[in-house]
């Protein structure tokens, strides 16, 4: 029997991977888990209510881009948010989840070659959300992973690249604020690679998911600033999701949005090879939407976890708060060693960075640190940070 070849450079996934490293080797301390970005705060109370107000719409097929209730609230708070108005009926999709859209808008929009017939090419940040590498190799495009390190802001430098791979690029992904490092681009460098994606005429996919916790000002759209420079409107594509925003990781509701055409190809594919939505949990995702009060609520919790942080992190060289999501990337020696010695010493789990990065040039810029995600209630959270801190850095 002959199996495809095109995931066979993919590595082992972060998590299995960490099995792999740790579950040889006992705990210890009392378990603490803190590798995998699953909120914990409390979601909405009414989420449950109209499940249940709803529940009759499980015996209906869902409509695949998303009902005009879903698309009409998620336009409303694009305009809101950002201050941009789109088209619900022609510019916005409901996703099962952003990590399907990150995945399928790549295979709805890369083209098989560029204009001048070479190999596409995919940019990526180094480290990433894995989904956007299984992406690429799936349209059979070239990646390229550029670091994403304290030298350049943990945001990528696209523009360093040569014209040749520029020429050749079809999109570019780009995660602000940033997983694993918690930074956010500015309105300088949205701009700057904006003009940069007009020049060379490429596409933007902007995975903004963690854009609504942050600890001071809410983070610059990449379409707000697409609009505001009057970019192509298919320039841009962004991807939101309810899972952190809202609490709900298990609701599976996201969005993307972008240009009309860009949509429409999207929404073509979805419905060949989609699966949208239950009616009853896009009730949920419209209200969700639409209510400002628990995100709130939420964004005050974690910014109270920033504080406790900083302080037990003061003085730690290297240390750099997240300006916003809900990981910290603290620097290391090692990360698989640092994850193993917390391990084995108070039960402590965390992920190391090489497992969310890739070695280019016999070099991984995540090796020298490990991901620690805030999710867990603070008195727990606090704790862990503490054992981190004594273990590692003391």
């Amino acid at each position: 029997m002959t199996f495809p070849e095109r995931y066979s450079s993919l590595p082992e996934y972060a998590f299995p991977r960490l099995r792999s490293l740790l579950d040889a080797h006992k705990p210890g301390g009392e378990v603490m888990h803190m590798t995998i970005g699953e909120p914990k705060h409390p979601f909405p109370e009414w989420v449950p209510q109209i499940i249940a107000q709803h529940s009759e719409e499980f015996g209906k097929y869902p409509p695949n881009e998303g009902s005009p209730e879903l698309l009409t609230a998620i336009a409303d708070w694009l305009k809101r948010r950002y201050d941009v108005r789109l088209d619900p009926e022609k510019q916005i999709m409901a996703l099962n989840g952003t990590r399907e859209g990150l995945f399928n808008t790549l295979i709805a929009l890369c083209p098989e070659q560029t204009a001048r017939g070479d190999k596409p090419v995919v940019l990526i940040p180094n480290p990433f959300y894995q989904v956007y590498a299984v992406a690429a190799a799936t349209v059979g495009a070239e990646p390229i992973f550029l670091p994403a390190t304290a030298e350049t802001g943990f945001l990528p430098d696209y523009s360093q690249l040569s014209p040749d791979i520029l020429n050749r690029t079809e999109v570019a992904y780009i995660c602000s604020p940033t997983n694993p490092q918690g930074a956010v681009a500015d309105r300088d460098y949205w701009a700057n690679l904006i003009a940069l994606a007009e020049k060379y005429d490429f596409q933007i996919f902007a995975d903004e998911c963690y854009s609504e916790i942050y600890r001071d000002r809410p983070p610059i759209g990449a379409l707000e600033i697409a609009n505001e420079g009057g970019a192509d409107p298919e320039r841009v594509v962004t991807f939101h999701s309810l899972s952190k925003r809202s609490n709900l990781p298990g609701l599976r509701s996201g969005f993307v949005a972008g240009g009309p055409e860009s949509i429409q190809r999207v929404r073509q594919l979805r419905a060949y090879a989609g699966a949208p939505l239950p009616l009853p949990l896009q009730r949920v995702a419209e209200k969700a939407w639409a209510d400002e009060a628990h995100v709130a609520e939420n964004r005050a919790l974690y910014q109270e976890k920033y504080a406790v942080a900083d302080q037990i992190f003061a003085g730690i060289g290297g240390y750099k708060g997240p300006d916003a999501g809900f990981f910290l990337w603290l620097p290391v020696e090692d990360g698989e060693q640092a994850a193993m010695k917390l391990w084995t010493e108070t039960g402590v789990r965390v992920l190391p960075g090489a497992y969310l990065s890739r070695d280019v040039n016999n070099q991984n810029p995540g090796k020298g640190y490990v991901r620690v995600a805030m999710v867990a209630p603070k008195q727990e959270m606090q704790r862990g940070l503490v054992q981190i801190r004594d273990c590692l850095f003391t």
